[in-house]
């Protein structure tokens, strides 16, 4: 595997991961484009029209900071109520073939925007400001996680790939976040993180001699951190009261926490 962190390797990958799902819709006719998905309340259309309303705003952030930095400001408070699903739910009003090619356009725009920045840029963002590989990061997390309610929607099990690691490494990095939004104070000291990557070797993440730890799969350990598996049937084991606490409210995406699921259901809250 080339460097995980290097901004060409995250880049190639986000455009790996959406073509991946671009594979599973590709194909579909046009009334399949309306199934439920385990999201609440988003079909298919709903989680590719979000997938394509997000990218459209990161090329505003990256081309026009400014704009984005107004326009952020100016709809606080209705991104707050549901501004983001209701980007979703006009661009799914479109007919599929048009929503495909619209999905396409815009992140291979974004891909290529992202692809000529110089090093060191930072992006404003719905949270802290992002670099290139910080940006792209998020987007490969976020077509990974939609890609699962999709996939879960058609009845297809995915083949986990080397590119988890992005999620698992934005999973860890998102770690006192996560306790912020619930109200929690996190924890002063790293957790390590130990996760068995898809080939059979291991990921690693914070101190070695580190007190708390967190085991498991690394699919498990995305799947759970994305919200779309419930703790209870993932096979991601904590040791330390906190880390712990943390299995039970970890979460990849920015934003308030997700609703989460249900034991022994698929799916979730939309990241």
């Amino acid at each position: 595997m080339a460097d995980p962190q290097s901004v060409r390797t995250v880049l190639n990958d986000l455009r790996a991961e959406s073509d991946a799902l671009d594979g599973l819709v590709a194909g579909l006719d046009p009334a399949d484009w309306a199934t439920p998905t385990p999201a609440e309340g988003w079909t298919i259309a709903d989680t590719i029209a979000h997938l394509a309303w997000t990218d459209v705003h990161a090329l505003l952030a990256v081309n026009d900071p400014e704009a984005f930095t107004r326009q952020l400001s100016e709809g606080g408070e209705a991104l707050a109520e549901g501004f983001v699903d209701e980007g979703a739910r006009r661009g799914a009003a479109q007919p599929p073939a048009e929503l495909l090619e619209q999905w396409r356009a815009g992140r291979a725009r974004l891909w290529a925007t992202l692809t000529g920045q110089p090093p060191g840029v930072r992006f404003p963002w719905y949270g802290p400001p992002m670099s290139t590989a910080s940006m792209a990061t998020g987007r490969l997390m976020e077509t990974w996680a939609h890609g699962e309610d999709i996939a879960d929607t058609l009845g297809v099990r995915r083949e986990p790939t080397a590119r988890l690691w992005h999620v698992a490494r934005i999973a860890v990095r998102a770690r006192d976040f996560a306790f912020a939004v619930h109200g929690r104070t996190p924890p002063a000291a790293e957790f390590r993180v130990e996760l068995t990557a898809p080939d059979g070797t291991l990921w690693d993440f914070g101190p070695a001699d580190a007190a708390q730890r967190v085991t498991g799969p690394a699919l498990d350990f995305c799947l759970l951190a994305v919200q779309r598996r419930h703790r209870d049937d993932v096979a991601v084991r904590a040791e330390g009261e906190d880390a712990d606490a943390w299995l039970s409210i970890a979460q990849a995406f920015a934003g308030p926490p997700g609703k989460g699921r249900a034991p022994g259901a698929s799916g979730g809250g939309a990241a």
